[in-house]
């Protein structure tokens, strides 16, 4: 048996052995742990959001992973720059793929936090050059390295050698150098670390342009609806995707913990550093802690009366919320949604019947306009696919319909716990957390399920329970379904 086998056996004891074997042993120990470090690459497993974007980089040129502090966004772009450098890609990758040598840019806002961050994760500890090889770059690719002058422990490039028999090239830049620096020859790929000036970023996109390269950003966004955010989540150019990850997403950190690391960032940072969500202040439309309107899931007891949002779409997604209704504290729960884009009417027609035919749904002032291809009304089309559009579009008892009324009844629902969401629907809290203002003017972007929330919340007076829909279409009922039945105005059918 050698020493490492006898690690394994339970009947060992290392204080059995003579000095100069115990020596041997944490030599061999200190060997075999740099081996591992030195193939973290084979280790890296992603999370369901890290996978999702590297997944998006197949389809989509320009890609933001934007997540909280310590969740592994830089951990996620060093994996994948090391696999695009080396070709070394796993059994899983569903991303875009490279079978020859490539050319990229990485960086962030400084030399040193390029050094403590792309470069350390890419090679390993700076100040340790003993340790280069321990980073996401596997030890047996080095290939060479040059040296940043003026900065201790700066690298400018690394040499990567590829699984084709060439090599590879990633130049290391900082923002704070300018835009003249990111000029280089034409390249694969760009990785920024943190956000950019929009300036460097469009010089980054532009190398890549002959290749039709990839350009990735990796960040948690403390400064706001910066140009480069805006870039992403309102002009969402072609070919574009974005990732958010939050804090109960990231699985290394416990539950437990999670409410402890929050409470300990400031008040007006915390849901850019635990969520990844930009730091808005004033200009966050419902400046609400997630925690005061999310509820686990659970059963709707079938006496509540439910209505159906509908906002409509077609290049923006249309969305569909469904709502229940606890009359007792006049609690409105969000339980389910669909959104889609460049969906026909029939095929929405037929998502929201399958949600229950029978219950009402509510829909904007635009179902009152023309199809430009059919020439029929909005509202009409789904009525035809057998939706139970209510008789009127959205309006509050009084007739009116504005946005920021609406608004502001949702925020005070919010604050008072009148407004629950199940925890389940991402997509719902996705748009929730970008739902924002610029010069004090809602952003109507990027709000299709906000949209439909307000107008089925606007409508709720017409809800109904499965009963109550039964009893307006003079279907026979029994004991079972009457339960919970109020009476309705024969007049209008509510």
């Amino acid at each position: 048996m050698n020493l490492l086998d006898a690690i394994d056996d339970v009947l060992f004891d290392p204080m059995t052995l003579d000095p100069g074997d115990r020596k041997e042993l944490l030599e061999l120990l200190a060997e075999q742990e740099l081996r591992t470090k030195r193939n973290w690459l084979d280790r890296y497993a992603p999370y369901d959001r890290q996978m999702e974007f590297h997944a998006a980089g197949k389809t989509h040129r320009e890609r933001l992973l934007m997540a909280g502090n310590q969740l592994g966004k830089t951990y996620a772009g060093a994996a994948e720059v090391a696999y695009h450098l080396t070709g070394l890609y796993p059994d899983w990758w569903q991303g875009r793929r490279w079978d020859h040598a490539t050319r990229w840019l990485a960086g962030s806002e400084s030399a040193e936090l390029t050094r403590k961050g792309v470069q350390r994760l890419l090679v390993g500890p700076p100040e340790a050059e003993s340790l280069w090889g321990t980073g996401s770059i596997p030890h047996s690719c080095l290939k060479g390295f040059s040296r940043r002058q003026g900065v201790a422990d700066a690298l400018a490039s690394v040499v990567v050698k590829h699984v084709s028999g060439d090599n590879s090239v990633i130049q290391l830049q900082s923002y704070d150098q300018g835009r003249s620096k990111w000029q280089a020859d034409t390249i694969d790929g760009v990785w920024f670390d943190e956000e950019p000036p929009l300036d460097v970023y469009s010089e980054g996109l532009t190398r890549t342009t002959a290749t039709s390269g990839l350009v990735f950003v990796t960040f948690t966004p403390l400064l706001g609806m910066s140009d480069v955010v805006m870039r992403y989540l309102e002009e969402k150019p072609l070919g574009s995707h974005v990732t958010t990850m939050t804090i109960a997403e990231a699985k290394h950190i416990a539950e437990s913990e999670r409410d402890r690391i929050i409470a300990g960032y400031p008040a007006h940072e915390r849901e850019a550093r635990a969520n990844g969500i930009p730091i808005m202040g004033s200009g966050r439309v419902f400046p609400v802690a997630e925690s005061m309107i999310k509820c686990d899931p659970f059963p709707i007891p079938s006496y509540w009366p439910r209505i159906v949002g509908i906002d409509f779409g077609w290049d923006h997604p249309a969305a569909v919320v469904w709502m229940a209704w606890d009359r007792d504290t006049d609690t409105l729960y969000v339980y389910d949604v669909w959104r889609a884009r460049e969906t026909p009417v029939d095929q929405q027609s037929l998502v929201i019947r399958k949600g229950g035919e029978w219950i009402p749904v509510a829909w904007p002032h635009d179902g009152l306009q023309h199809d430009k291809g059919s020439g029929e009304q909005l509202a009409k089309q789904y009525r035809d696919n057998k939706v139970e559009m209510l008789p009127k579009r959205a309006t509050f008892e009084d007739g009116s319909n504005g946005l920021e009324a609406g608004v502001s009844q949702m925020l005070d629902r919010m604050r008072s716990r009148r407004l629950r969401v199940f925890s389940t629907l991402e997509p719902w809290f996705r748009e929730f957390r970008l739902y924002h203002r610029k010069d004090g003017i809602i952003v109507k972007k990027a709000d299709d399920l906000m949209a439909a929330t307000r107008y089925g919340m606007m409508m709720r007076r017409f809800a109904l329970s499965q009963a109550e829909a039964a009893v307006l279409r003079g279907d026979q009922l029994t004991p079972n379904t009457i339960a919970g039945f109020q009476v309705l105005d024969p007049v209008t059918g509510y």
